[in-house]
């Protein structure tokens, strides 16, 4: 029998066939809307699960997912015209995209927390669709990490070169919505293993240095261009002095756009306090020591015009174990030219941020000073970390 819809959604031997994504709800995708095994952000269809049903699919638009759909078949009922894909298949649907750290990386969190859940069970493949639409790369920050947690054989991300128009799926899990309602608990040894898998990928180990002398390593990480410091001469002068100013402080300065995976893995495992503009790069702090601690900066109009995504960081550092200790707004800048104040948030966005040379000074004493604290007490209760990883 061959599969050829016709339409929207019509059923074929009982079976219900969807879209990926409908044309009457734009915005809100509505991949793999079948109702059987539905948890609200995940399905199986794994051979217990599924009743020995397979999913099946003809996504591989980049650009128009209301085009595609999907099938729940029986195998008896494959014809030649159909390709099975054995083994395991990880998909995945997301509001965002995979170019972006944060983005990328968020999107990833259920797979590698099913993985751990299941004797780290590898997957065969990667299908990863945004808003219902294929997409066939990722950045080169995730490919490492993921390779990193799931080995180099597992990470194929599926193009349809060659396929038929239908595949099926021996076995598939599906998220989407990213983190979605994982709890704390779970988003936390998530994080633990990333964290531990990245640095024994990368070969890294304890920092080589006298921990008599360096006590609190506190890490200047700059940006160009967008959401940059207006001054960086003048913000790393205020580092230099206020680390000065605390016994055993090391002062690093460093740009991530000329840092390789490794490279990031590795300055950030020796890295207790992360200073740092809002931006993608504030994603490695998943790399730094639990209880380390980062202070984020932002330009003018974020407090006020950027809602709930300018706490995307202070939600990551929540769940990977990091603290947070508040951030700082540019209280300065250009006057927004619309009239509408609502309207104003894009021209904010990307702008430079200045400097206020006490707040800064006081801000990061204090910082620095707890963290010293807080490692003076571990060492002396002799506190050593672990450096098995789960999975």
């Amino acid at each position: 029998m061959s599969l050829h819809p016709t339409s929207l959604s019509f059923l074929i031997a009982g079976i219900r066939l969807d879209p990926h994504k409908r044309a009457d709800l734009d915005r809100i995708h509505v991949f793999l809307t079948m109702r059987r095994r539905w948890t609200g952000t995940r399905i199986f269809f794994l051979p217990r699960a599924s009743d020995g049903q397979l999913l099946c699919l003809s996504g591989r638009s980049i650009s128009n997912g209301t085009k595609e759909f999907l099938w729940i078949y029986f195998p008896v009922s494959l014809t030649s015209d159909i390709d099975l894909l054995n083994g395991l298949t990880f998909i995945s649907d997301t509001y965002y995209d995979y170019d972006n750290l944060w983005h990328g990386m968020s999107a990833m969190i259920p797979f590698i927390s099913w993985h751990q859940s299941k004797s780290c069970m590898l997957p065969n493949r990667w299908l990863l669709y945004r808003r219902g639409e294929l997409r066939k790369r990722i950045s080169p920050w995730l490919k490492e990490l993921l390779i990193a947690i799931f080995q180099p054989k597992s990470l194929v991300i599926e193009e349809f070169n060659g396929r038929k128009t239908t595949s099926c799926l021996e076995k598939a899990v599906v998220f989407r919505r990213n983190q979605g309602s994982m709890s704390k608990e779970k988003r936390e040894q998530v994080y633990d293993l990333i964290r531990c898998k990245a640095r024994a990928y990368c070969g890294i180990k304890k920092d080589d240095i006298d921990e008599e002398k360096v006590i609190v390593r506190l890490t200047l990480l700059l940006r160009l261009g967008k959401r940059s410091f207006k001054d960086d001469n003048a913000v790393i002068s205020i580092f230099e002095k206020a680390c000065l100013k605390v016994k055993g402080c090391r002062l690093r300065v460093a740009r991530p756009n000329n840092l390789t995976f490794c490279d990031q893995v590795k300055l950030m495992s020796e890295t207790d306090v992360l200073a740092t503009p809002h931006g993608a790069q504030l994603t490695n702090m998943i790399f730094m020591d639990k209880n380390s601690s980062v202070m984020e900066f932002f330009p003018k109009g974020w407090k006020e015009l950027a809602g709930v995504g300018q706490y995307v960081f202070r939600w990551i550092a929540e769940s990977s174990g990091i603290n947070h200790p508040g951030q700082w707004n540019d209280p300065n800048g250009e006057r927004c030219p619309e009239s509408n104040p609502s309207r104003c948030f894009p021209f904010y966005k990307d702008k430079q941020i200045g400097y206020n040379e006490s707040f800064f000074s006081a801000w990061t004493a204090s910082v620095l000073n707890e963290m010293k604290e807080q490692k003076l007490a571990k060492n002396q209760a002799k506190i050593t970390p672990s450096y098995a990883c789960a999975c």
